[in-house]
């Protein structure tokens, strides 16, 4: 007995060495827009850039902050279609005098139809051209100004917290592949849960991977879709003040199915959708023993990308609804369509966070997680999808070369998807 003793002890002991002590705070800024600023709606070519008309329900900012072993991670959400370059490097130029980096940080949008247009707050846009979104400088100062906000109110008030992570496969009838003849889906619903050593609850992170689709281009309403229902559910049913952040994950080829008796509102089947998801995340966040992490890292790997370039298909899908004309097609690249970016990837104990600056097909999401999950050990491994810019939906090189509205909306060639998840698979190996 006292041998076994002595053994319990030593293993406590052990794992109480190992422990990173880490501190984390969490924060969430209404991220929308004054109806006056005339901000329009993502993810539809056909809105031509007419403003909003109204809130259906009000979008966000939120971040997690986390410390330890001398180093600080900002991990950000917002509700909106996607991020253009330029967003990320002027928010930590913001924040620049207290310490942050590029490295230090992953801002993941949640891909929302019915929330920011990105082109709308990318200076590099010049181009007038209503389908693609008329840059408004108003609107891209103030989302920089909200996501910068938002990291120094998590900064502010960091506890000592313990992690756990957990996945459940939910079934069918959530989501279908919306590529022509590919029948993969990814069932998995993670859920990440961060409390204060005492159980209080700080934060939950939950990954699905599936887009934001239910509102058409008709509906001309600020919303979150599902993902803010989902969000609103969880934070209502786990209370004492907990912040929900959602990130999409490798969603470039997944669809979202209503539930059943949704009705014909595409208001009602988002906010169905979101808040039965919520149901069956809150099951996963109630089987999660959280702990003390024992590995906190992050990692920043540059990449260059292939030569720009467009789908032969483009000019009868992708092109169609943006408004674009081939003798505009090279310009419009070179000044929208990055030479290089970067993925940035997140350890948490046993959960690993890709960072993916694009729209990944869920199957080439699934082999990198496994890939990295063998890497590094780590249990749980995510695609954070849309990562900190939107470059293009990036697809298998046959999936490329079959068409389709994703591959034409694809700018760096049947090369992408090889050059892209290569890098990112060995920055994200580091964190072991």
């Amino acid at each position: 007995m006292k041998q076994l003793s002595a053994i319990l002890l030593s293993t406590l002991l052990a794992a109480a060495a190992t422990a990173t002590d880490l501190k984390a705070g969490a924060a969430r800024v209404d991220l929308t827009p004054p109806l006056g600023m005339g901000a329009t709606l993502g993810g539809y070519g056909e809105r031509m850039s007419k403003p909003a008309v109204g809130v259906h329900d009000r979008v966000w900012a939120k971040a997690v902050v986390f410390e330890g072993e001398g180093k600080r991670f900002a991990l950000v959400t917002l509700d909106a279609v996607g991020i253009p370059p330029a967003i990320k490097p002027a928010v930590v130029e913001n924040l620049a005098s207290e310490g942050w980096s590029l490295e230090a940080m992953m801002i993941l949008p949640s891909h929302s139809h019915a929330s920011l247009e990105l082109h709308q707050i990318n200076p590099m846009n010049t181009f007038p051209i209503p389908q693609l979104g008329l840059y408004k400088p108003e609107l891209y100062e103030f989302v920089v100004s909200k996501l910068a906000e938002v990291v120094r109110s998590a900064a502010k008030d960091l506890r000592p917290v313990r992690i756990g992570t957990g996945s459940k496969n939910i079934g069918e009838g959530w989501k279908r592949n919306r590529r022509e003849g590919n029948t993969y889906i990814d069932p998995t619903l993670t859920v990440t849960r961060i409390e204060e050593t005492s159980g209080k609850p700080v934060a939950v992170l939950v990954n699905w991977a599936t887009h934001p689709t239910f509102m058409s281009e008709a509906e001309m309403m600020f919303s979150g879709g599902w993902p803010g229902h989902l969000q609103r559910t969880l934070e209502a049913w786990i209370g004492q003040g907990v912040t929900v952040l959602f990130f999409n994950g490798a969603e470039g080829d997944q669809s979202p199915l209503a539930r059943p008796d949704s009705g014909p509102s595409r208001w009602e089947r988002a906010e169905r959708y979101g808040r039965e998801l919520g149901f069956e995340a809150v099951k996963v966040w109630e089987s999660i023993s959280a702990r003390p992490c024992d590995r906190f890292s992050f990692h920043r790997e540059t990449i260059p990308l292939p030569k720009r370039t467009w789908h032969k298909d483009f000019m009868e899908t992708g092109g169609t609804e943006y408004g674009m004309r081939p003798e505009i097609m090279e310009d419009l690249l070179k000044q929208l369509a990055p030479s290089e970016t970067a993925s940035v990837s997140l350890r948490l104990g046993d959960l690993v966070i890709v960072g993916i600056p694009g729209e990944l097909a869920a199957g080439l999401g699934s082999e990198l997680g496994k890939q990295v999950s063998e890497a590094t050990d780590a249990r749980h491994v995510l695609v954070g999808g849309l990562a900190d810019e939107w470059i293009s939906y990036i697809l298998a090189p046959e999936e490329y070369d079959k068409g389709g509205y994703e591959a034409s909306v694809s700018f760096y060639g049947r090369d992408l998807a090889p050059t892209l998840l290569s890098a990112a698979r060995e920055g994200a190996s580091t964190l072991k």
